[in-house]
């Protein structure tokens, strides 16, 4: 090869991430990404500065989760990959695609002895579905394509690439691989006839939705399954909006997993028709032996444990699968509603109350109700982790896939305003509210420097209440004292000025809906700080669930 040909190594990763379609990387670099940054310099690459790893992250799985690409992000050695675990983690449970690039220090010979020196690949491993060190420049092209490859098939996740930076530097002969689109095959008319089997056998049967089905463009066969068989569907908190949730036949999210209203006709199926669940995400229902039974349709096969283990799973592209299996049922499926229909009207009339209190600080049921009026029907709610997230999943209608943006898999506080940023920077036509608790919103406030820096146009609202409200909530359910969980804040008000954005204080339940109406027209960056009431959180979570008597 002639030296003509030869390019440097960190040039022929940023050539093969081009490949891929790459528009984008987040990151906060070190000193051993340097070559990385210089060769990003001279691509089509947008080099996209976080204020820290965790807000880079974030980001990226994002943008993985909302495009089904891969998402990128680079650190360095030591401390800044670190700051990438709890990212990975969130990719890896959530099933977002998702690339981390780090850096390390020569390999070839030491630099700086051990400063700084971990093994990063081995750390990130267990939640990695790829991690690995590149050696020798000339494997970045087949490391890079398998890693987007790994990142992307379902069930998507995280991979990691380490490059250290004397092998960034090194010459290279190699070229880029071109990617090809990934096919899932059809499901087979055996297990497809058992279930039709089942189905039309079924006396109460159930339709759940669930993460799975929010990925790979599956809106369409969902939409025409459930309601050419007229089944009754509910959904997992991930799964929200895959179907609209205005359906006649949408009896709820499961944002408990055990003794909400919703379970009452979970109970009482004898068949659920599992899409796209699996047990990753918080279990809405428990199996038991000689219980109802359940099929499992997914791209995947089950991962069985003590409380998921179906009789019958039809594995193959999610969207293939659905429509196959409607098509042999042949319209509408009949059986006695009756039960269900009482059950979501009982749910209807629940969510109902409370809507219209005016109290101060705000309760749940009123702040969820007016945020719900200020967003269209494609606009995007991206939640942090906390009480909050189960009253939005609860209360909350989704009418379009990922418009409802939580964790319900490793559920991380720290992740809803970057993955709000990115909801609106893919999105800048519909509006979108971040919406943190205020103790996860203080874990990567200091993003609002990039939402800005970015141009952005994003509402935060923080729901300030002073304290850890989850785990207060799960103290009080468990019986012990409410101490220890209490914190002060800034004002939020000022602290959102600091960086340049917008801030709001609401002080009456009246004019929640005028203050994200003014954000909104306004554009930029605005922070809204809703002082709430969670009292709520025991009388209707805990004490009101607790004396429920399922409809006979």
């Amino acid at each position: 090869m002639s030296e003509n040909n030869k390019k440097k190594a960190s040039d022929l990763f940023v050539q093969a991430l081009e490949a891929e379609g790459v528009d984008h990387i987040f990151a906060v670099p070190g000193e051993e990404n340097l070559d990385m940054v210089e060769s990003l310099r001279k691509s089509t690459i947008k080099l996209v500065l976080t204020r820290h790893e965790q807000g880079a992250g974030f980001m990226a799985a994002t943008y993985g989760r909302l495009t089904g690409k891969t998402g990128v992000c680079m650190a360095t050695l030591g401390p800044g990959a670190t700051n990438l675990s709890t990212p990975a983690a969130y990719a890896h449970l959530g099933g977002m695609p998702l690339l981390m690039i780090t850096g390390q220090k020569p390999i070839k010979k030491s630099k700086q002895g051990q400063f700084q020196i971990i093994d990063v690949v081995g750390l990130f491993a267990p939640i990695c579905k790829m991690s690995k060190q590149i050696v020798h420049g000339d494997t970045i092209p087949s490391l890079v394509r398998e890693a987007f490859r790994l990142s992307e098939e379902e069930r998507p996740g995280a991979v990691l690439l380490e490059l250290p930076e004397d092998i960034a530097a090194e010459d290279c002969t190699e070229s880029v691989m071109t990617p090809h689109k990934r096919y899932y095959a059809s499901p087979s008319d055996v297990p497809l006839e058992e279930a039709v089997a089942l189905i039309k056998a079924a006396k109460m049967p159930l339709i759940l939705i669930g993460a799975g089905a929010n990925r790979q463009n599956v809106r369409a066969a969902m939409c025409d399954f459930v309601h050419s068989t007229r089944i009754p569907f509910f959904v997992t908190q991930m799964g929200k909006g895959v179907v609209d949730e205005r359906s006649s036949l949408f009896l709820g999210t499961a944002a408990l997993s055990a003794g909400d209203y919703l379970h009452c006709a979970i109970e009482r199926a004898d068949l659920i028709i599992n899409i796209g669940h699996d047990v990753i995400e918080k279990p809405p229902f428990f199996m038991e032996e000689g219980g109802k039974k359940v099929i499992h349709v997914n791209y995947k096969s089950a991962q069985v444990d003590q409380v998921y283990f179906p009789q019958l799973e039809i594995i193959g592209d999610l969207a293939a699968s659905v429509s196959a299996l409607k098509d042999k049922l042949g319209g509408e499926v009949k059986f006695d509603r009756s039960y269900f229909e009482m059950i979501k009207l009982a749910i209807d009339v629940h969510i109902e109350e409370g809507a219209d209190d005016a109290r101060f600080p705000i309760i749940p049921q009123r702040f969820v109700a007016d945020i719900r009026k200020v967003m269209g029907d494609k606009d995007i709610i991206a939640l942090d982790n906390g009480i909050y997230k189960l009253w939005f999943a609860r209360n909350y209608k989704a009418y379009q896939p990922n418009t409802v943006l939580l964790d319900n898999a490793l559920a991380t506080m720290g992740a809803g305003l970057p993955s709000g940023m990115m909801a609106a920077m893919l999105n800048p036509k519909q509006r979108v509210m971040a919406i943190c608790g205020d103790g996860g919103f203080m874990m990567n406030s200091q993003e609002l420097e990039t939402a800005i820096r970015l141009g952005l146009n994003l509402v935060v609202t923080v729901l300030n209440d002073n304290s850890y409200g989850m785990i207060r909530w799960k103290q009080a359910s468990a019986g012990f004292a409410d101490w220890g969980l209490e914190f002060n804040n800034p004002d939020f008000v000022k602290y959102a000025e600091s960086y340049g954005a917008t801030g709001h204080r609401v002080t009456c339940a009246e004019d929640i809906i005028p203050t994200y109406e003014k954000a909104f027209l306004a554009g930029g960056v605005h922070l809204v700080e809703l002082p709430v009431d969670y009292s709520e959180n025991q009388k209707v979570l805990i004490d009101e669930l607790a004396k429920k008597v399922c409809l006979i």
